[in-house]
């Protein structure tokens, strides 16, 4: 099936205006619009790349078989909804939506209208993860970093993300890669946190324990000077240290001679494009996504399980 699929972005702020761009470059996909609510953004949008700039929602569902949706979290349930109810395919971007209840309102919806729900984890199209799926089988231990400065200020609005927690807005790309990885229940959750700069955590630690005997210890902040996105992986016989923006990383092995230390074969690329490209396919062939939408409420559904923790803890 060779057949180019219609697409268009919902929102073209910072991060849709990157989902506009690989729309374009893609050969699977027709780009066809954009819709925000800020005019003069939608219209300079689709001005670089000469597709419509639809004046409602509605009007953009009318013209495309599959969206990115890419608003604010406190919008994905409203946004989405309106989509798959009018039989859309749609790839939501991470966390799926702001609370537990509205996760469940879209996957009912989209299984009733029969649709494609995606959720917009990246890290699971970064290389780093798929040399991961090949080696780090029955994890012990398993450790995360993710680290951003701030966002800027934008004007009239709230800082990208920041209208939810960091572990909302940044942890839960590790909480769903782990989830992925450890494939048990979790046993226990510890988990510390505070709000600097905003209403809620802008740095949080925790440490999940495993019916399978497996720890991870995940650590975000959106206050720091630096960016990381690391993970490690400690099995019975080798450890892997991975730098998710590098793409690279190394592991150590042990064997009779002693340990061993090597540089690991990745293949680079650009995750986001192989995530949209995934999308496409999917639509095109009715597959299963990577992460499909039910998978995506399970990350949000342990998300909130730490915020609760972390906030019942502190009070």
């Amino acid at each position: 099936m060779n057949r180019k699929v219609r697409v268009g972005v919902a929102g073209v702020g910072t991060l849709g205006s990157v989902h506009a761009r690989i729309y374009d470059e893609l050969d699977n996909s027709e780009f066809v619009g954009v819709y925000d609510t800020d005019r003069d953004r939608a219209e300079q949008t689709a001005a670089e790349y000469s597709v419509k700039a639809f004046q409602s929602l509605d009007q953009l569902a009318e013209a495309v078989e599959a969206v990115s949706v890419v608003v604010p979290t406190d919008q994905h349930r409203d946004v989405a909804g309106l989509l798959i109810e009018r039989g859309k395919h749609v790839l939501v971007e991470k966390p799926i939506t702001e609370t537990t209840a509205e996760a469940e309102e879209l996957v009912a919806m989209a299984r009733e209208n029969r649709v494609i729900v995606q959720v917009g984890h990246v890290e699971r199209f970064n290389p780093v993860l798929s040399y991961l799926e090949q080696v780090a089988r029955k994890p012990r231990f398993i450790e995360a970093h993710r680290l951003a400065p701030y966002p800027p200020p934008r004007e009239g609005l709230r800082p990208r993300g920041t209208e939810v927690s960091v572990i909302l807005d940044l942890m839960i790309h590790d909480l769903e890669v782990i989830l992925y990885l450890v494939g048990s229940k979790v046993k226990s959750i510890q988990a510390v946190g505070v709000p600097v700069l905003s209403a809620s955590e802008d740095i949080a630690n925790v440490r999940l324990l495993f019916d399978n005997g497996c720890v991870a210890n995940i650590t975000s902040s959106r206050i720091s000077p630096e960016r990381m996105r690391k993970i490690r992986v400690f099995l019975d016989d080798a450890y892997i240290s991975l730098d998710y923006r590098d793409q690279g990383g190394e592991i150590y092995r042990k064997t009779a001679q002693g340990i061993t230390r090597d540089l690991v074969p990745i293949e680079k690329g650009e995750p986001l494009a192989n995530q949209l490209r995934s999308f496409v396919d999917c639509v095109r062939c009715r597959d299963k996504p990577v992460v499909s939408g039910e998978h995506g409420s399970q990350a949000l559904n342990l998300a909130v399980d730490i915020i609760h923790s972390l906030r019942k803890g502190a009070s």
